[in-house]
């Protein structure tokens, strides 16, 4: 048996795993919901996470605003906080 005929068909390719996109993380599923137009609230957040509300706050403090330098603007509207990214870079 030669080395190249080892090596094929040892280890099948999954084709399913070379067509689906890469998984997404929490972070990146918080920033997709900040980008709304609208906004989203904590608990929209939390929900898209499964974290708690303290860990949402600090992505948003750590990770979005500080790591990736993204301007993330918080608004009281008809008693609910909303927290969305701003087109405005901060000075």
């Amino acid at each position: 048996m030669t080395k190249s005929s080892r090596r094929s068909g040892a280890f099948p390719k999954d084709s399913a795993a070379e067509t689906t996109e890469p998984a997404k993380t929490k972070i990146a599923s918080v920033v997709d919901l900040l980008r709304n137009p609208g906004g989203a609230t904590l608990e929209t957040m939390m929900r898209a996470t499964g974290w708690q509300a303290h860990s949402v706050r600090g992505a948003l403090a750590g990770s979005i605003k500080k790591g990736m330098g993204l301007h993330v603007v918080s608004e009281k509207v008809d008693g609910v906080r909303i927290y969305r990214i701003s087109a405005e870079v901060p000075a």
